[in-house]
Formats: structure tokens, sequence, C-alpha cells
């Protein structure tokens, strides 16, 4: 694709399937499910498709299953590949670190409240083992605080 034919939100859901293939989340169930509740998250708190496409890549340069060089070069416009870039966590990176460029990047915080929803809900926590599921409850009130989102705000969608 060049920067004259954008990829589509379909080409963007096929691309993010395609390279989180095979990848399960901590309760082993396919990655692709929480990419889609993530975009569906996006789009019901009323989210533009520049932030739905970035809630379909949201982690695959984390993940690496797509390199930022890839991203880079996507014909995705600069705001979604800023939103991904955004939300993707670095090495050692601080938490508070994170929440600040997250919170400085237009579209993001939308994204990020959605992955957070998603992540925080109790029916997947309550697959996890308990040590598990509890240290992961406290990871996303954190980040939620850090972000200046209320607590259990948690709005699946």
């Amino acid at each position: 694709m060049t920067e004259t034919t954008p990829l589509t939100l379909a080409g963007i859901e096929a691309t993010a399937r395609a390279a989180h293939a095979g990848q399960t989340d901590k309760a082993g169930r396919p990655y692709s499910e929480h990419l889609r509740a993530v975009a569906e998250g996006v789009r019901a708190r009323g989210g533009d498709e520049e932030q739905i496409a970035a809630a379909w890549l949201h982690d695959a340069v984390e993940d690496d299953r797509l390199s930022a060089r890839w991203l880079e070069e996507a014909a995705l416009t600069r705001r979604t590949k800023d939103i991904v870039l955004a939300v993707t966590k670095r090495s050692g990176e601080p938490p508070e670190a994170y929440a600040a460029r997250i919170l400085a990047t237009p579209g993001a915080l939308l994204v990020k409240e959605a992955d957070l929803a998603h992540n925080a809900d109790p029916a997947r926590l309550a697959a996890l083992d308990g040590p598990t599921g509890r240290r992961l409850t406290e990871k996303y009130a954190r980040m939620r605080a850090l972000l200046g989102l209320a607590p259990g705000e948690e709005r699946v969608g």
C-alpha cells in the first residue's frame, strides 16, 4: 500500500488479526478477542476511525507482532500512528512516564481507557488464578489513577 491508499478499518483489523494469530491472553483466549473488545470499546465511547484503527493495533508493536518500522511505513494517518506509539509500553519505562505520554497524545486516552476496561473485566479476571487476578486488578487501578480516570468506571464496550 502507498501513502495515497490508506488502509481501511477492515484492512487494519485483518492486519492486526494476522499479526496476533496464534497468540493468547493470560486466560488462554485468542488474543484477537481482546483486540476486538478494545476496538468496540473505543467505538462505544464515541471514538473516531483513527482511534478505532489504533485500538486494533494497540498491542502490535509492544508484543513484537509488528515492528515500529512497519508502523511508521504503514498507510495510516499520523494520528493513528501517534496513538499506537503512545499506548505502546517501553521496556523499563515507569508507569508515570507511560501515563504522561498517553495524556499528551490526542486521542490516546480513549484507546487506553477501552483497553483498561477490557483488561479489568471481572469475567476475564475471574479466569485467572487468585494472585494474578489481584495483581492485575491493582495494576489496572493504578494506571487508571495515573490517567485521571475515576476508579470503578470500567465500561466494557
